[in-house]
């Protein structure tokens, strides 16, 4: 996947299938970074101690602080605190849509290449893992089921996206979909 290739990603209007989410309070803006290299993509185990997706396979990062400049600033000092992912060694390609949660979160998810070597290490505490996946995979469009059931009183939908031992599924599958559509 070259970058040109995903940049002419990033401005294609696909339209969100997952429903919009009903009136409520404010969502907290978060931000993730889909970090790709050498046709693979990163993603992180969250830890099992966490308030929010204990256990879940994610994208680095989280919610926006008051210091960072916005959601692409928030999405590289996540990468760089979690997985050891320097600032320098990313090429910020854009963002894609905010993807809404059933946990009040509105994530920015930012595209970026890495340029450079890094080694990830875990940030205990936060990550158990750190591990890739080829990119090939979550960009084809036919490796995602959508899922149906109850939740919070009413059925809700989600996608899934499974690579071997790991069940990819909610807002990070719905995140890497929106770009497979995209790509596709």
């Amino acid at each position: 996947m070259t970058r040109d290739a995903l940049i002419t990603a990033l401005a294609r209007d696909v339209a969100p299938e997952d429903p919009i989410l009903p009136d409520g309070p404010v969502p907290r803006p978060a931000a993730v970074l889909i970090a790709v290299q050498d046709g693979q993509l990163w993603l992180t185990r969250r830890a099992s101690g966490l308030q929010h997706h204990p256990g879940q396979i994610a994208l680095p990062g989280g919610k926006v602080d008051p210091s960072d400049s916005g959601p692409i600033d928030c999405a590289l000092r996540e990468a760089e605190e979690e997985v050891g992912l320097p600032r320098h060694a990313v090429d910020v390609l854009g963002v894609l849509p905010d993807q809404m949660t059933g946990t009040g979160f509105s994530i920015t998810p930012v595209l970026a290449g890495i340029t450079a070597p890094f080694t990830p290490f875990v940030q205990a505490g936060e990550v158990e893992e750190v591990f890739t996946v080829p990119l090939s995979h979550v960009l084809k469009p036919g490796s995602y089921i959508r899922h149906v059931r109850p939740w919070a009183g009413q059925m809700r939908s989600y996608w899934t996206v499974p690579w071997g031992p790991y069940y990819i599924w909610g807002a990070t599958a719905s995140i890497l979909r929106n770009l497979a559509m995209r790509m596709a």
